[in-house]
Formats: structure tokens, C-alpha cells, sequence
């Protein structure tokens, strides 16, 4: 309103008679025809088209429209002729009304019929002003309600920040809100004049996630969802394992949230995930939750994901279900026939070749009870739920604690560390308090300002690039930045024996929400000759890996090969040699970094190399050694 009357006033200036023009004049229809046709010519002018600014100016008297229009027009107008033209029109518009004007106004008082129009005009202004007024108040009402929402989320968000997204449905949601729902009270308070906010807003919005950020968080919780075996339900009211039913910040999702999961499953022809969230959406509608997505919508995007699947049965019934509650429905109309032809087709194939199915399973499952086999996939989702480790008693009871000093070391002999035994093939042993709380914090404040998406050796090529396998952020410390960090590289030095003036600078991870890294190789294969070339010093021959956080669940590394299981634990670190002496890779390192499903994972990490080890691990003669 305050842009309108501003331009109202600078229009009014062109004449002062102008302001008394607005409101006392009545117009003739011959007059409103010949404006009609001088806008139609400036129309087909002017890029600018007169039409589309009618809706800014809802509610306010024609007379009113038509004269800011024409201001807009010469403004916005770099032609002479235009401009000529318009001037022309104003001249037309003054004198006309100027001629109303002495013929008619003069005697408006003499008259009270002529004044009851006044009256009735003035109410229809004042009736129009309310509705402008009402629909305002409307709309700042849903942006009130929108910010305190909002207030009392990030009020309690930002108490934990790393707390609060490490759980993956406030993670999801975050994506969905500055993604898309922040995008539609932009266009609320658009629609209010509000410049200043939509300015800020703007300038803001280049820095939110996008598109791709939603689809990404939407996959990780689905990822979650498969690795942890999770059913949508658990997901939906945010009651995950690890999560205490007393935190602030657990979170449910909406049927609009699982719908979005439903439909970016869906653009991926993901139909098993569809089918999850669309059942999901849809049964939380049944419980009445009052959603501005509707049964009918679910319900179509439900039945088409079951028949992608095969399952016609099933398919044909909630096609049923949605021509209950729309008999035109088109689209559902024509799969109900499309289906009912299937499934008898179906049927009939199923009758002749049943005994030739029952036959052939029974062959597969003795022939997989045989083998034994499970893919690498399956193996680390089992490891990652703590499920098929390959620790017997027996063992278990190798395995011991104890104090290290690393041969009697001058600065761990009045002080040993704490070392355990985790696993006995590889040999992956665990320092416990080996990093204290300043010196993590430390670590994280020199990386946070350069985390960057995490990076692989591409085997092609020797070179890192991003893979869609490892979802973290990386950032690389080296010695000479601060103390804390040369006294963490040489603190691994003195433990391990190594010399680290070869290995990689220390590398700093945050994993984000479903954060992972799928089962790799630390080590060059034989297939990579060059995987380190560029580095001048040897392949990877040991890790060693600080857990800088704790993780309430999942976020695990874990050893497929070898059937090995290692929690984070905040404070500690694991070691592993990559390398058997002989130089030959131990393919049982093969690991990975299990989804975090609740929690905020960071590690830090040093990949020492083969050279400088000359004299301090000997070469073995075989290639076991």
C-alpha cells in the first residue's frame, strides 16, 4: 500500500488539479473507451503489459488503476513516441474530467440523490479497504505463526546444534524448510509489499540448500531406513534407537513430509520407497491428521508404485479405494480396466508354470545354503546393525587389555596409554583417552571453516574427485598450522613407530545426516599402480583414526571381510596396518563407515606411507608376512 500511495503521489503532481480529478470526477462511458483504446495501443507498444499489474492494485477504484498504470508505463518507457502518446492520454484524461467536472460537480450539493451515489461510492471504497485490509492482517497472521513456530524451533536448536541435526528427521526437515517452505513465505510476504523482508530474504536464500540438498537428505533417511531396517513408522514419529523420549528436539514427520519422501523415491523409479512413505502418508491421513495433500493424490501414487512392483492384487485394490472417493478420476479409471486385464493374465501364466517355480526355488535355496553367500552390501548393513560378527569365544579370549609404553618410549614410560584389542585378523587395536576434549575442539575449529565434500582416488585417473558413496565433509591440517596438531601427528609417531613426516596430512571428517563411507581400500591395489603417485611416498601402509565424538547410534566402522564391528568412542583411536611386512595389501582391511542414524560423527584420521618405514617395520620374505 505505502508503494502505491507513493506512486499516487508523484502521479498527482503532473497537474495539482489531478488530486481533485481522482476523486470528483465521473467519467463518462465515451471517455472510458477512448482510455481503453489508448491503453490497448500502449499495450501493443510497450513491453509492458498493463494487464499483468492489475492484481497488485486489487481493490482500489478503477480510476484509480487506470491512472497509476499510465504513470507506470511513462516511467518505465525509454520511447519518446511513447511517452508522447501517454501524455497525450493524460491530456485527454484532464480534460475530460475537468469538463465533468463544470458540468456536473458543481451541483453535487443541490442534489442528495447525486450525493447517496457519493455515499454508496464511498462504501464501496471503505468495503474494498477492509477486504485489502483483511487479507493483510490474514497474511501476517499466517507469517506471525510461521515465526514463532520457527522461533521456538531454532530457540531450542541452536542450544545443540550438532545434538539437534545429528538427528536425521530434523536434518531432513531443515533441507525441506529452507529449500522449499522458507521459498513459500517468500512468496506470502511478496504478495504484502514487504520489500525490506524479501530483499533480505533474497540475499539470504543464495547461501540455503537447494534441490538437490532436499533429494540428498530425503535418500539418507532412506538409506537409514534400509541399513538399520527401520520401518516408516519409527522414522515418521521420530522414535529411533538412541534417541531419548526426553530430548527437545525430536521431531515427527508430517503427511506432507512423508509425501516429499514418497515423490522424490518416485522420481528416482524407486518404487519400493514410494510405496513405504505414500502407505505412511496415507495412514497417517486415516488417523486424521489434517494435511493439504488429499487421500486421492496418495492413493494414486500409491497403486501405481505397487503394480511397478508386480503386485497387481494389491494395486487393483487401492485403485478401488481411490474411485471410491473419485468415480471421475481418469487416470485411475483407465488402470482399473488396464489392471483388472493384467492380473487375469497374470493368473493364468501363474496356474501353468506354478510347478515349474515351486521346482525351480527349491534348487536356488540349496544351492545358496551351499554357497553360503552374501553380498558385500548385505554383509555391512548386518555389521552396521551389530549383526553376523565373526568373533568366537575362543577368540575373544586372545584379545586383551593393557598399558603401553611402545618399548619402554621415554614419554610413555612413567605414562602408558591404554590399549585394547578389538580384533585379531587385522590386528585393530584401540588407545583409549589418547586425545583429550581442547585438543578435539582445537582440531574441529581449524576445520570447520574448510569442510569441503569428501574425496576418493579415482582409480582411473590416480586423482581425488567426489563419489556419491561417501557422504561426509573433509578438511585437511597440517603440522605447521598449530601446535595441537603437530602434537597429535608426533603423539602417533612416538605410539606406532612410524615416521609421519611421509604420511598425509591429518585429515578431519564430519559426517552428515545417514553420513557414510561404503566398504573401500585404504591401500593401492595392484590394479592402481599409480594410486599415490603423485605423492612420491609409497602406498598407505597404516591408518590410524581418531573418534572425536561419541554417536548415540549407528556411524560405526566395520570390516566386512573380516567380520569386525568398531564403535566410535570419543576420546580414542583405532590403528591398523593396511600392508602385510611384505608390502603385499591385507585385503581383510577392506572397511566402511557406517550410516549415522543418530548423532553427530567426527573422526580425524592419518594415512602413513610405505617410505621412511624402511628400519623401523622390516620387509617380510613372504607375501603373508
Amino acid at each position: 500500500m505505502a508503494m502505491i500511495m507513493k506512486q499516487a503521489i508523484t502521479l498527482f503532481i503532473y497537474p495539482v488539479i489531478m488530486c481533485r480529478v481522482l476523486y470528483l470526477c465521473t467519467w463518462s462511458p465515451q471517455t472510458w473507451q477512448l482510455i481503453d483504446a489508448f491503453l490497448l495501443l500502449l499495450q501493443q507498444r510497450s513491453e509492458f503489459v498493463v494487464k499483468q499489474q492489475a492484481s497488485r492494485f486489487e481493490g482500489l477504484p478503477a480510476r484509480f488503476i487506470v491512472l497509476l498504470q499510465l504513470h507506470q508505463i511513462s516511467a518505465q518507457s525509454d520511447h519518446t513516441l511513447l511517452k508522447m502518446e501517454v501524455r497525450s492520454v493524460w491530456c485527454v484524461l484532464l480534460i475530460s474530467c475537468l469538463l465533468h467536472k463544470n458540468s456536473a460537480n458543481n451541483d453535487f450539493f443541490t442534489s442528495i440523490g447525486q450525493m447517496t451515489d457519493l455515499l454508496f461510492t464511498e462504501k464501496d471504497l471503505v468495503t474494498s479497504l477492509k477486504d485489502y485490509i483483511k487479507a493483510e492482517e490474514s497474511k501476517l497472521e499466517q507469517v506471525k505463526q510461521w515465526a514463532e513456530k520457527l522461533d521456538a524451533l531454532t530457540a531450542t536448536a541452536t542450544q545443540d546444534p550438532e545434538g539437534f541435526l545429528g538427528h536425521p528427521v530434523n536434518a531432513f526437515k531443515l533441507m525441506k524448510r529452507l529449500n522449499t517452505e522458507w521459498g513459500e513465505v517468500e512468496n506470502l510476504v511478496l504478495r504484502d509489499m514487504s520489500d525490506g523482508f524479501i530483499s533480505n530474504l533474497t540475499i539470504q536464500r543464495q547461501h540455503f540448500p537447494n534441490d538437490e540438498d532436499q533429494t540428498g537428505a530425503a535418500k539418507a533417511l532412506l538409506r537409514l531406513q534400509d541399513t538399520y531396517k527401520l520401518d516408516t513408522q519409527t522414522i515418521s514419529t521420530g522414535d529411533l534407537p538412541g534417541i531419548s523420549s526426553e530430548l527437545p528436539y525430536k521431531s515427527s514427520l508430517t503427511v506432507e513430509d512423508c509425501f516429499e519422501l514418497g515423490k522424490i523415491a518416485y522420481s528416482e523409479a524407486d518404487y519400493y520407497h514410494t510405496e513405504l512413505w505414500m502407505a505412511q502418508a496415507l495412514r497417517q491421513l486415516d488417523e486424521g491428521e489434517e494435511s493439504s495433500i488429499d487421500t486421492v493424490t496418495v492413493l494414486d501414487y500409491l497403486s501405481y508404485s505397487i503394480y511397478q512392483q508386480g503386485e497387481l492384487e494389491r494395486a487393483l485394490e487401492y485403485t478401488k479405494r481411490l474411485l471410491s472417493l473419485d468415480p471421475d478420476h481418469q487416470r485411475a479409471n483407465g488402470n482399473l480396466k488396464y489392471f483388472e486385464y493384467q492380473l487375469a493374465k497374470q493368473r493364468k501364466v501363474e496356474r501353468e508354470q506354478k510347478v515349474k517355480e515351486e521346482k525351480k526355488e527349491r534348487e536356488k535355496r540349496e544351492v545358496d545354503k551351499k554357497k553360503n553367500f552374501l553380498p558385500e552390501k548385505r554383509k555391512y548393513e548386518q555389521l552396521c546393525r551389530g549383526e553376523g560378527i565373526k568373533l568366537t569365544p575362543r577368540r575373544q579370549s586372545r584379545l586383551f587389555c593393557r598399558l603401553f609404553d611402545n618399548k619402554r618410549h621415554p614419554y610413555y614410560l612413567l605414562g602408558p596409554v591404554k590399549q585394547e584389542d578389538e580384533w585379531d585378523r587385522p590386528r585393530i587395536v584401540r588407545y583409549h583417552d589418547i586425545i583429550n576434549e581442547r585438543e578435539m575442539e582445537k582440531v574441529k575449529e581449524l576445520a570447520k571453516p574448510r569442510l569441503r565434500r569428501a574425496t576418493v582416488h579415482d582409480p582411473q585417473t590416480g586423482k581425488l574427485t567426489t563419489a556419491q558413496y561417501r557422504v561426509s565433509k573433509s578438511a585437511w591440517l597440517a603440522a605447521y598450522e598449530h601446535p595441537v596438531v603437530d602434537r597429535i601427528n608426533q603423539r602417533i609417531q612416538d605410539l606406532t613407530g612410524l615416521d609421519v613426516t611421509t604420511a598425509e596430512e591429518l585429515q578431519v571428517a564430519n559426517y552428515g545426516v545417514g553420513g557414510q563411507y561404503e566398504p573401500h581400500f585404504d591401500f593401492g591395489r595392484k590394479d592402481e599402480p599409480d594410486a599415490f603417485k603423485e605423492l612420491g611416498t609409497g602406498n598407505r601402509i597404516a591408518t590410524w583414526l581418531f573418534y572425536m565424538s561419541d554417536v548415540a547410534a549407528g556411524g560405526a566402522t566395520v570390516f566386512p571381510e573380516a567380520g569386525a564391528a568398531v564403535k566410535p568412542m570419543k576420546g580414542t583411536a583405532v590403528f591398523w596396518y593396511n600392508l602385510f611386512p611384505s608390502g603385499e595389501g591385507d585385503y581383510s582391511t577392506r572397511h566402511a563407515a557406517c550410516p549415522v542414524l543418530v548423532g553427530n560423527k567426527w573422526v580425524s584420521n592419518k594415512w602413513i606411507h610405505e617410505r621412511g618405514q624402511e628400519f623401523r617395520r622390516p620387509c617380510g620374505l613372504l607375501p603373508s608376512d
